[in-house]
């Protein structure tokens, strides 16, 4: 009996879903929230090893938006056989204003935004396959002040928690002493305690001490102090990632140095899931309640106690007729008013033309009757040229004559 126990296969229920989770492919949104010029691409570049942001995209000196944007670009990398599709939310132009009133709003639009797409997706009769642009994590870099939480961090933070899971992240520590960074890690912990924000918890294993130490290794380093570079140098023989100075390199992947190592560790390799759970268990959990809760209270409102829902239904059909009739007519008002815009307009260029016209056709009959007094003053003169001709010509011919009648008379008296 114990043998046949052994044998029934269901051990291998593991495996199965690891194939086919192999071959479906795994999803990820990662968002990065911080001011500009906080090295916020470089830690993306050297958390994934890829070139997600080239150095072109981010000129030095280029002018910042006036509002803060939200850019999406998605890669596809492979790993061991398993692919990935990466979607990374970076929030340019937040924060780097004179007036920063609000400017964490387009954020906290596009995360809701984001699960309305998912609910509207599962409210569907094809849920096959539901696409998946849920903000899973947000990486909230910290400036390297040492003075604690500017108000911004603190009231943005204050708008995220309840949306999507929170890292802090101090960028660029490796401006800072091991013991300033160590301070200003505290001093931000009290301000987040102090102003009750709830960043990303890691989950309890239960009896998995490795995976309870693991735990609170990372819960002590929070915020994580990161240094990012893509720059491989040499150091005692050794090819390291790291940034020069002249004291010495600062490794990125050296855990004495900062914390990125442990920073990757908890995103990919081993906190990645959990952090999808939470966002689909607890924030979208939460959201898709108080939008169902909101529609059931809208639509109470409406509805009178204890009446019958196919009377309820009849009158929703009568509001939404009577709704569409009320469209209709405005169509038909406001297309009545362009087409009588439109025939007012004809009417004004048939007047203009026929102006033009008359205009025409009066400057035509002016030139005609210009021409015709012309061609009559031509033929009076040519008239008057013609009589002038005749008359000198038979004045030439008198002339011949007179002179001819002298001559003979002189002829004759020179004989006698």
């Amino acid at each position: 009996m114990s043998s046949a126990r052994e044998n029934v296969g269901f051990a291998n229920l593991p495996n199965q879903v690891f194939r086919k989770s192999v071959q479906r492919g795994f999803e990820f949104t990662l968002m990065v929230v911080g001011q500009s010029g906080l090295g916020k691409s470089t830690l993306l570049n050297s958390l994934f090893l890829t070139d997600i942001y080239t150095d072109n995209e981010y000129v030095i000196g280029q002018r910042h938006p006036s509002t803060t944007k939200i850019q999406t670009s998605t890669v596809r990398v492979q790993e061991g056989g398993v692919q990935l599709k990466l979607s990374l939310v970076d929030t340019p132009g937040f924060g780097c204003q004179v007036d920063n009133t609000d400017c964490w709003q387009p954020i906290v639009e596009f995360i809701d935004h984001q699960f309305e797409d998912y609910l509207d997706a599962e409210s569907q009769m094809d849920r096959v396959q539901v696409p998946d642009t849920r903000v899973q994590c947000c990486l909230y870099f910290i400036a390297p002040t040492g003075h604690g939480l500017k108000a911004l961090d603190i009231e943005c933070m204050r708008q995220l928690h309840t949306r999507v899971n929170i890292v802090p992240v101090i960028a660029k520590a490796d401006t800072m002493t091991p013991q300033e960074c160590e301070d200003f890690k505290k001093k931000i912990m009290e301000d987040i305690h102090a102003n009750d924000i709830q960043v990303h918890e890691f989950p309890d294993f239960g009896d998995d001490e490795e995976e309870a130490q693991f735990n609170q290794q990372m819960k002590d380093r929070l915020p994580f102090a990161v240094v990012g570079s893509s720059s491989l140098l040499s150091v005692e023989s050794r090819k390291v990632r790291g940034r020069k100075y002249p004291w010495g390199v600062a490794e990125v992947e050296n855990l004495e140095h900062c914390d990125f190592s442990a920073l990757r560790a908890m995103i990919i390799r081993t906190h990645m899931q959990d952090l999808k759970e939470v966002t689909h268990r607890k924030h979208y959990e939460n959201y898709r309640c108080s939008k169902l809760s909101s529609s059931t209270s809208s639509s109470s409102k409406g509805v009178v106690g204890g009446q019958n829902p196919l009377s309820q239904l009849e009158d929703e059909k009568k509001e939404h007729s009577k709704k569409m009739k009320m469209m209709q007519s405005e169509m038909e008002t406001v297309f009545e008013m362009k087409v009588n815009e439109k025939k007012q307009k004809l009417l004004e260029m048939q007047t203009d033309l026929e102006r033009r016209r008359e205009g025409m056709k009066t400057k035509l009959s002016k030139e005609e009757q210009e021409i015709e007094e012309r061609y009559e003053q031509l033929e009076a003169d040519r008239s008057e040229f013609e009589a002038q001709q005749r008359r000198y010509e038979a004045d030439e011919a008198q002339r011949n004559a007179s002179k001819g009648k002298d001559k003979g008379g002189k002829g004759k008296k020179s004989k006698f």
